[in-house]
């Protein structure tokens, strides 16, 4: 059987997660109290003839302060008994927290007793911190919304087979602020900048005369060949620790030219040893 804990903060996406995968035949329960969550894995591992193989579970701040501090220990017990555990968490910055709520009219769950919104989300943040620090995929959905999000599910989570890696390469903009859910940021604003270069301006890494470019130059290559290098060595030592996400982020000023050039070639590359390798410009959406 697997398992998916869906959990993060109110606002962020987690709903919209569990749409998808039960629109993909997950079995999904959301709001499970966290401390019931074993005994139902036994009810269902128990039933003769097993209806639902793909179980997800949206697990939140309500399940309680005692349940939530002991969410490493619950999940190790029903790993245990041999059940495929993939925790997913979502966040989001407040700022965009704040205005989902307000443009949706929603009560935060731990809005009470006239507590400001802002600070009940740092509130559930808190609450949820046990399940970010050991989640197997974190997700900041600030900048994403319903469509790329269940696009990126889809191929993340859903296409991956068990126990199996995915690779998410991703190119960004300093600009706009670095994504907070990378397990490795790289900086390529040393590089050659296609920006001054009139007629490259308008274009993108994914065109050829930027590629061109960005191909004659030793440091690029240099730079190239050296992350290559690095993931080539260290990707696999993440695998044999069963880590099943891995997000490696490529950053440049705008997130136009160099991130997506870089982020283009070591994809290529790496879909030849890796079989789910996915590939995201932010920018460019």
């Amino acid at each position: 059987m697997k398992l998916v804990i869906i959990s993060g903060l109110s606002g962020s996406g987690k709903s919209v997660a569990l749409h998808t995968l039960e629109d993909e035949g997950f079995y999904c329960i959301d709001n499970l109290p966290l401390g019931l969550l074993p005994d139902f894995i036994d009810q269902l591992s128990s039933q003769p003839m097993r209806i639902y193989n793909e179980v997800a579970v949206g697990i939140d701040a309500r399940s309680g302060v005692d349940d939530l501090l002991r969410f490493k220990e619950i999940i190790d017990d029903i790993q245990a008994k041999k059940i495929h555990v993939e925790i997913i968490y979502f966040q989001a910055e407040a700022n965009t927290l704040i205005k989902r709520f307000n443009d949706t009219r929603r009560r935060h769950p731990l809005a009470k007793r006239g507590i400001p919104l802002a600070e009940a989300i740092e509130l559930e943040q808190n609450l949820l911190s046990p399940v970010a620090l050991v989640a197997d995929l974190c997700l900041d959905t600030t900048r994403t919304n319903i469509h790329q999000l269940r696009s990126l599910l889809k191929e993340r989570v859903l296409l991956k087979p068990a126990h199996e890696m995915s690779l998410l390469i991703q190119s960004f903009g300093f600009k706009n602020g670095a994504p907070s859910d990378s397990d490795f940021v790289f900086d390529l604003r040393c590089l050659p900048n296609p920006h001054w270069n009139q007629t490259l301006r308008e274009l993108t890494g994914q065109d050829p005369a930027v590629r061109h470019f960005l191909d004659s130059r030793h440091e690029v290559i240099d730079m190239y060949n050296q992350l290559l290098q690095f993931l080539e060595n260290w990707v696999p030592q993440f695998n044999l620790q069963n880590r099943y996400y891995l997000t490696i982020s490529l950053g440049c000023t705008g997130g136009q030219h160099r991130s997506v050039y870089m982020a283009e070639k070591l994809c290529d590359e790496l879909r030849n040893k890796y079989p789910h390798v996915s590939l995201r410009h932010r920018e460019l959406e």
